[in-house]
């Protein structure tokens, strides 16, 4: 499938024309500081006769189903996640509880956590429960939670949005937007959060394959928004001694395949934190772009996840871990 890469500062009102005409389907993007036209089926724009408009510099024909997540397209993307660098060769570490549950057990765990040198804090105001009468999370008033979270400690706040109608709600308080496995192929969802130019991270769901992973984060980067990783987190296999099954494999080949950051939540597949830091680290040494992790301060108290949430001083300890390993592989952590 074509992407029409436009000269710097050309107009591009008759190329959409004729594409218009041949009847193809287009959308005209500003991402990755690349001015282009994405089109599509393939028949349509060759019929269109683009290739050699003067405003034209290129077009690129992907071989893949998902263009503009491909290494066809560019080779490696990244955006700034508080101090860090996501996609560079920075290390981005993400913790803090499974939910947001109070204000106070939001600020100490958060305190701790950055003095343990993480880049963003997670929590979730509205928690999607296998089942209705489990804890459903603060909703707003977990928002508002983590928007105070962040203005004690300087560093930005992720949360997982739901639903359509919460997408905005969220975005007016976090700096970051999680999709999570049960929504990774809610594409309604996937496009209303790539409108809100946040930077969005999208969970691998509990049966997907890679390339529909790639396919989802395709839905958000073609509304505009560049600002896109994924997050392996573990799918559903025979296997239950662990709560799902980390596919490690998945690091490599997502990197093989795509220019997106590639993020590793160990805590899922875990399912109990005495797997957290062996998985956390072979994510690592697998070349994963970050972590996101699950952290409380008194998980035996905790509304959700208690069994795989670290405590405060097991995550120190593992952060020390994490930072010689990331020497010897040539990372860093800001």
């Amino acid at each position: 499938m074509p992407i029409i890469v436009l000269r710097d500062g050309e107009s591009a009102g008759e190329i959409e024309t004729k594409l218009a005409e041949a009847g193809a389907e287009y959308r005209r993007l500003t991402i990755y500081n690349k001015h282009i036209i994405v089109a599509w089926p393939d028949d349509k724009v060759r019929q269109a006769g683009i290739d050699a408009e003067p405003t034209v510099q290129t077009v690129m024909y992907t071989r893949t189903p998902y263009m503009l997540t491909s290494r066809d397209f560019i080779e490696r993307s990244s955006f700034k996640v508080g101090r860090a660098e996501l996609g560079s060769q920075d290390l981005v570490i993400v913790a803090g509880p499974c939910a947001v549950e109070s204000e106070d057990q939001m600020l100490e765990v958060a305190r701790e956590l950055k003095a343990c040198g993480v880049h963003a804090i997670r929590g979730g105001a509205f928690k999607p429960r296998t089942s209705p009468y489990s804890f459903q999370g603060l909703g707003e008033e977990g928002l508002k939670i983590l928007a105070k979270t962040r203005d004690e400690t300087g560093l930005p706040v992720a949360t997982e949005v739901m639903d359509t109608r919460l997408v905005d709600l969220a975005a007016r308080y976090v700096d970051i937007l999680w999709i999570g496995a049960r929504n990774s192929q809610n594409f309604f969802l996937l496009r209303e959060v790539g409108r809100t130019r946040k930077p969005v991270l999208i969970k691998r769901g509990f049966g997907m394959l890679i390339d529909e992973l790639l396919l989802a984060a395709e839905y958000v980067i073609l509304e505009g928004n560049d600002k896109v990783a994924v997050i392996e987190r573990g799918i559903r296999t025979f296997e239950k001694s662990t709560r799902f099954t980390l596919d490690i494999a998945a690091i490599p080949v997502i990197k093989k395949k795509s220019h997106l950051p590639v993020i590793v939540d160990p805590s899922h597949p875990a399912g109990t934190r005495d797997y957290v830091e062996p998985l956390a680290l072979a994510a690592i040494a697998a070349g994963a772009d970050g972590l996101m992790i699950e952290v409380h301060p008194y998980p035996e108290k905790a509304k959700s996840d208690k069994e795989q949430q670290l405590t405060p001083r097991e995550f120190k300890d593992l952060m020390q871990k994490i930072r010689r390993l990331a020497e010897v592989l040539g990372r860093r952590i800001p």
